[in-house]
């Protein structure tokens, strides 16, 4: 064994020694986390550009900065840099795509016409890994994203192409599902709104449960897709008023039964998303997640270790909400390795759903409803320096990923030998 991994087995017996002291089962937590999927994003391997020739510039309330050189031109690209990220993050995960990846040759085919046919690599590339596909329809980067507006344009035929997308992109989804025996989570996010104050903001809305009602009126079967609607407080160039807001996306979702998507971006700066999940949980049976980070806006940075992050997976794995909760991670940074990006942000949502699942709760519990709260905050503080890296690295050993920064040389090595010649 080499002597990085022999340490970490030696780290990780002290450690579990140490947790077994406050009553938790480190045994028990490294198969639990074991068994947690995330959805990991296409787009930050080529920065959201897609592989369409829709005439659409990307705009549309999103931005991606930096030139890192080595960017996914083609769907063969894409798919070997995700492989070498996954290959580097422990765990069975899953991957996330958006409409614009279609694989349509050198046919011109819109998002109204788009069918599962054009996914058929994406899937036979999945199958071969063994891993599930998530589903995004792709509202911008579109000459019929127009003013700023696709489901709540009040042109009736610019409504018709976005309603025909939706339905055409949830049969992709069902269509995913049925061939991976996996349910495809089918997300719907519109960019449309206003950079200054409307007069109007009913109409939008009227006109987009219209829109939403349409796509939605035929039922799929939830073994092979499953609906999801995502809101945003705001984005650029729609700064004032966005009509798919949190207040009415999840009043749509809780009165159609389709679920929520809660992204951490979309939301005020100072405002988490981990106190939403028990709340909007006590009226949908599941939910999904966008994790991301924020910086100052709606940034998408790649996700770290934050407090933030920790209380999202605290509120999953302390609310026992692991089996109606779907995590998937969605950001774009173009100024760093595009690989080392979904390793970094990937290992991070894993390592804070671990720091969840070795806190004494049991305890915490108790102490909480006993009014103990001297005690609640004692252990809450005393977790934070607890033997976590050991249990970590004991993870990465048994999911035969590398141990601590190792990963990084696997990364550097790809990027001299792959990305670099592109």
């Amino acid at each position: 064994m080499p002597p990085l991994r022999q340490q970490a087995a030696t780290a990780y017996r002290l450690a579990r020694a140490r947790y077994a002291d406050l009553g938790v089962d480190a045994e028990r937590a490294l198969r639990v986390l074991a068994g947690i999927p995330i959805s990991i994003h296409c787009w930050q391997g080529d920065d959201v550009g897609g592989f369409e020739s829709s005439g659409g510039t990307l705009g549309d309330g999103l931005a991606v900065t930096g030139q890192y050189p080595g960017k996914a031109r083609t769907p063969a690209e894409l798919r070997a840099d995700f492989e070498q990220a996954l290959a580097l993050i422990p765990g069975r995960h899953r991957f996330n795509l958006h409409a614009s990846y279609a694989e349509t040759g050198r046919r011109k085919v819109d998002r109204d016409e788009l069918s599962v046919h054009h996914f058929r690599e994406w899937i036979a590339w999945a199958k071969t890994l063994k891993i599930g596909l998530d589903f995004n329809q792709t509202y911008f980067a579109h000459p019929n994203v127009q003013r700023g507006w696709t489901l709540t344009h009040p042109d009736r035929r610019i409504r018709r192409f976005w309603i025909d997308h939706g339905i055409r992109c949830r049969e992709i989804g069902a269509g995913m599902g049925r061939a991976l025996g996996t349910p495809c989570l089918a997300n719907l996010w519109i960019p449309d709104g206003m950079k200054d104050t409307p007069v109007d903001r009913k109409g939008p809305r009227e006109r987009l449960v219209e829109a939403l009602d349409a796509i939605f009126a035929k039922k799929l079967d939830p073994r092979h897709t499953v609906d999801s609607v995502e809101p945003k407080l705001f984005g650029i160039g729609a700064e004032s008023y966005t009509p798919g807001s949190h207040e009415f996306y999840l009043g749509y979702a809780v009165s159609r039964g389709v679920l929520l998507t809660l992204d951490a971006g979309h939301y005020h700066p100072t405002e988490g998303i981990a106190d939403k999940i028990s709340s909007v949980l006590c009226f949908l049976p599941e939910i999904a997640l966008h994790v991301s980070r924020g910086v100052r806006w709606d940034s998408d940075h790649v996700v770290t270790l934050t407090d933030d992050l920790a209380a999202i997976a605290q509120e999953i794995v302390w609310g026992k909400f692991l089996g109606r909760i779907r995590i998937g991670l969605d950001y774009f940074d173009a100024s760093i390795n595009r690989v080392a990006a979904w390793v970094i942000g990937t290992r991070n949502m894993v390592r804070a759903l671990l720091l969840a699942l070795l806190a004494p709760i049991e305890r915490l519990r108790a102490a909480e409803r006993a009014g103990d709260y001297t005690t609640r905050l004692a252990l809450q503080e005393e977790m934070k320096t607890l033997p976590f890296g050991a249990v970590w690295d004991e993870h990465c050993r048994r999911q035969d990923v590398p141990v601590g920064e190792a990963w990084l040389a696997e990364v550097q090595r790809y990027e001299r030998d792959v990305l670099a010649r592109r």
